[in-house]
């Protein structure tokens, strides 16, 4: 029996453990056929980093939302519904509409100049020392936060379910994810997306509708709901008062007009493992189709993951950290469906830590081996992508617990923590690519300015939500650029980029999507201020 290898803790019976087994090695048996290549294609960087420019706008949307859906946020979001409320899912509804800004105004740019990287990107419009500047710090941010937080947050829930130790979690997910894409690089993760996608979400429906009835009882769903809004009220404000003792982390209208635009524009469209889904499309048209439709996966995500930690409210309300609140909505499930959503959980782990893995893998080879040489060859360009696949997933399994394993809401920790970086790479992206006169000096001072005031404003202003201060000192950042820029001006161009060419005209179907994007996203705020 296979629940007997597993410690008395485990609440899979044999049917569950059938169903993630079927689970694992059909994912990965199609992952190694998707990505084969003829008899007569040679294995070439562009291919195993871009995915040869031939992804479908499915695989792009789909590949969009298993990068950024993993544990950190069904785990880490669950966590916070359980403690906040209904308000985290600003992250989720306001991304949606970031992402057709970022289909609409930035993609055209980065492939009408061939764009691979974003550090690529900055090389092309700053010069290398910027781009050598910024790598080294996406692979720190890459391996040190969101490696670390996938193994962690999706350990403490393989952990909740099986009893395995996490130390065991972390070391069998780490490997796994790194043996799943490192053969086929990025076409093996983003064309089997769609099943993890589409498995993600159907788990994360099975788990939401039996919690629910559970509290609804004959009422069904909607009773739960409603007792749920009866008994916690509060937990269903979108925007939180100043007197909610969770206003520092969401601070009022700020997440509608403030600092969450900051944080939402740097990683939708700015960060190497989202993007690069969309610098691998088939065609800029096929790349906003897909950004659309992760825009509309996006809108169905707060059902998935936040509200099992409002489940938990009732049905859990003594767990011992916030993070707690899914695994033990998991335990809830009858024997079959858990081995479902179990599996959807593992394979939002997978997918995601997989996209992670390939992008470290990209910019490291890419941004930081190849210029350093340029008559490397293209197979071995890969095979030192796949090297630095290997390291940087030994060193997140090793670190993984020792940084997080203390926090209560680790989603808010990344939150925080990824808050120091973007205002400065917001101001240099977008003056980057729409003001000429940006220089290279004024590049340093807004990365420079980005961490030493969001440093000085933690420490001297503790009381400001944090999210504010990624606001404020994004509008110190950006005048200082401009100030700088005006002084110190590049002595000689160094910028290859251009906007000529570039038409920002999208068709009739995306312009339709966004606008209903905007609709949805007025009635559910207009329902839930």
């Amino acid at each position: 029996m296979l629940s007997g290898f597993l410690p008395a803790t485990n609440i899979l019976a044999d049917v569950d453990l059938y169903i993630l087994l079927a689970y694992i090695v059909g994912i990965f048996i199609l992952a190694q056929v998707v990505s084969r290549r003829k008899s007569s294609e040679a294995l070439t960087s562009k291919g195993y980093f871009l995915a040869g420019n031939q992804l479908p706008w499915w695989a792009i949307g789909a590949s969009l939302i298993a990068a950024n859906i993993s544990a950190e946020q069904i785990i880490g979001m669950s966590g916070s519904g359980f403690r906040i409320g209904l308000a985290i899912a600003s992250y989720e509804w306001m991304a949606a509409i970031t992402l057709i800004i970022v289909g609409k105004y930035f993609l055209p740019v980065f492939i009408k100049n061939g764009v691979m990287t974003m550090p690529g990107f900055l090389e092309q419009r700053f010069g290398p020392s910027v781009k050598y500047l910024m790598a080294v710090f996406w692979l720190v941010l890459y391996v040190f936060v969101n490696l670390t937080s996938i193994l962690w947050l999706g350990a403490t829930a393989i952990s909740g379910v099986t009893g395995v130790e996490p130390i065991y979690a972390i070391v069998a997910i780490g490997i796994f994810a790194l043996a799943y894409q490192i053969n086929g690089g990025l076409k093996a993760v983003a064309l089997t997306d769609i099943v993890q996608v589409a498995l993600l979400i159907l788990g994360g429906l099975i788990i939401v509708y039996i919690s629910f009835s559970k509290i609804g009882g004959d009422a069904g769903v909607m009773g739960g709901l409603h007792t749920l809004y009866t008994r916690f009220p509060e937990h269903f404000d979108m925007i939180l008062s100043k007197d909610s003792p969770f206003y520092k982390d969401l601070p009022g209208i700020a997440v509608l007009v403030g600092g969450l635009w900051i944080m939402n524009i740097s990683y939708w469209g700015f960060n190497q493992y989202i993007i690069q889904r969309a610098l691998a499309a088939k065609s800029l048209n096929e790349a906003q189709k897909g950004i659309a439709f992760a825009a509309y996966l996006k809108l169905l995500m707060p059902v998935i993951v936040v509200f099992p930690g409002l489940a938990a409210l009732i049905l859990a309300p003594n767990i011992e950290k916030a993070d707690h609140a899914y695994p033990a909505m998991m335990q809830l499930l009858p024997s079959g469906l858990l081995g479902l959503v179990f599996a959807a959980l593992v394979a939002a782990i997978i997918a995601s830590l997989a996209s992670k893995i390939n992008s470290i893998s990209t910019i490291f080879t890419l941004d930081v081996v190849a210029p350093l040489k340029k008559d490397i060859p293209d197979q071995k360009l890969v095979t030192i992508g796949r090297i630095a696949s290997v390291v940087s997933v030994i060193v997140a399994m090793a670190v993984a617990q020792p940084l997080l394993g203390k926090t209560d809401q680790a989603f808010q920790f990344i939150q925080e923590f990824t808050g120091f970086f973007t205002p400065g790479i917001v101001v240099i992206f977008a003056l980057g690519m729409f003001w000429k006169r940006c220089s290279t000096a004024g590049a340093f001072v807004a990365v420079a300015a980005s961490v030493i005031l969001s440093t000085i404003a933690k420490y001297v202003l503790p009381d400001v939500p944090f999210m504010d201060r990624v606001g404020y000192v994004f509008l110190a950042s950006l005048a200082l650029c401009v100030l700088v820029s005006l002084i110190v001006p590049n002595k000689k161009p160094v910028s290859t980029l251009t906007l000529e060419g570039v038409s920002f005209k999208t068709s009739t179907a995306f312009n339709i999507l966004a606008i209903g994007v905007v609709i949805v996203l007025v009635a559910l705020y207009g329902l839930l201020w």
